[in-house]
């Protein structure tokens, strides 16, 4: 079910961050909206107060105003949250364009960017389908400025997603963003855009609009809808375009600068798997560089079974990268005068089933598991969905959870 502001009702809780983190319009107001890690210090001190968002709103929570030790100046907060007038007039204006707003206390906010150990933005704007943002799927990305064999074989691979149900995340910029989109949807597939501002204006444009009638689309922006285009908002959203897909595709990167290099390489430190076009006659440095910082070359044949192909390749990355290991742990031993009776280790899976059983006696959803075992959950799905294959755990629905059937490793 969409979220929908035509009657201009947020939720409590929304109100109360919006109103504290949000820009409406040309407002005048003596106080600037709260960063989002100026928020962020805000939601942890009223976790430690016992209270939600939504009690600053009430008596009780002006008097807390008056405590020492507030994250941020009391009158500045005051001053915000007395914005009643404005925050209702913005809303008004963007339930007209179809625009919907979530804060982290939503239901509806997508799991897929709460589950990142970097804190979730705390409010987002949108339209369209938002059931579209925990469908996972393939992220592409690339440079604004490429030649067209790179523009060729992003609308291939977009097409190619299309047929196989697999929904194109990007992340709006010129060039490889908007083509990967436009293609996906021209093609009958579905999409999610992730923009760093401009909301207000995409969402009426009129190459969007089939596709969002048909909730084949949703659009979301961390930014205020009517804000322009700010670097630091694109770089910001990098991390939500890779967070809300299965697998990205670097289809063209410089080589240590830009957007799509900062996005992938931060991509591949938080283990994310991060695929790059390696072939062809004109593949720009910072892709090759990519690859040796650990991402992947993307399949050739990728217009059948394509999520099955991606999944095959990062499991036997881990795999080389284990026995890789195993062979210089070996010739380390030798070294040393190591004898040969001590046991060489073992892949990642086979490392941690015995604790992932431990924890599945009882029946737990993924993102839960993996807050136990202290890894990000497309690792965790990834080692769940091999477990379930062995028949080592069962997978029960509605909601999903695992639970080990009791056979052990």
């Amino acid at each position: 079910m969409i979220p929908r502001i035509d009657d201009h009702i947020l939720s409590p809780d929304t109100q109360t961050v919006l109103l504290l983190c949000g820009r409406f319009g040309k407002e005048r107001n003596d106080a600037n909206p709260l960063t989002d890690s100026e928020y962020n210090r805000i939601a942890l001190w009223l976790q430690k107060q016992g209270m939600r968002p939504a009690d600053l709103l009430d008596e009780a929570g002006q008097h807390l105003l008056e405590q020492d030790g507030l994250p941020a100046p009391a009158f500045r907060l005051r001053s915000l949250l007395e914005r009643g007038t404005a925050m209702a007039l913005a809303v008004e204006s963007w339930a007209n364009r179809g625009l919907w707003v979530l804060s982290r206390s939503d239901q509806h906010y997508p799991h897929r960017l709460r589950s990142r150990k970097k804190p979730a933005p705390p409010i987002l704007y949108g339209v369209g389908e938002v059931g579209l943002l925990s469908d996972g799927g393939l992220a592409i990305v690339g440079s604004r400025d490429v030649d067209d064999e790179a523009l060729d074989f992003c609308r291939t691979v977009a097409r190619s997603c299309a047929r196989q149900e697999v929904k194109v995340v990007s992340g709006g910029a010129r060039g490889v963003d908007t083509e990967a989109t436009i293609s996906a949807l021209e093609a009958g597939g579905s999409a999610a855009g992730v923009l760093p501002g401009g909301l207000a204006k995409a969402a009426v444009n009129g190459k969007y609009r089939a596709a969002l009638q048909e909730g084949r689309l949703v659009l979301i922006s961390p930014v205020d809808p009517g804000s322009g285009f700010n670097v630091g908002h694109a770089m910001q959203r990098n991390r939500h375009i890779y967070a809300l897909a299965d697998y990205g595709l670097v289809v063209s990167s410089s080589l240590g600068k830009g957007g799509t290099w900062t996005g992938a390489v931060e991509a591949l430190k938080h283990g994310e798997p991060v695929f790059v076009r390696s072939l062809g006659d004109n593949i720009p440095e910072g892709n090759h560089n990519l690859v040796k910082m650990g991402a992947l070359p993307f399949p050739e044949d990728s217009w059948t079974n394509l999520t099955e192909k991606l999944r095959r390749s990062v499991d036997n990355s881990v795999l080389q990268g284990q026995l890789v290991q195993d062979h210089l742990v070996g010739e380390q031993q030798e070294e040393v005068g190591e004898r040969s009776d001590i046991s060489p280790l073992r892949t990642a899976y086979d490392a941690v089933l015995p604790t992932m059983l431990a924890h599945l006696e009882q029946p737990l959803e993924s993102k839960a598991l993996a807050e136990l075992l202290d890894t990000n959950t497309k690792q965790t799905q990834a080692w769940l969905t091999k477990a379930v294959q062995e028949e080592k755990v069962k997978k029960m629905q509605n909601p999903v959870r695992y639970v080990a059937d009791g056979k052990g490793p």
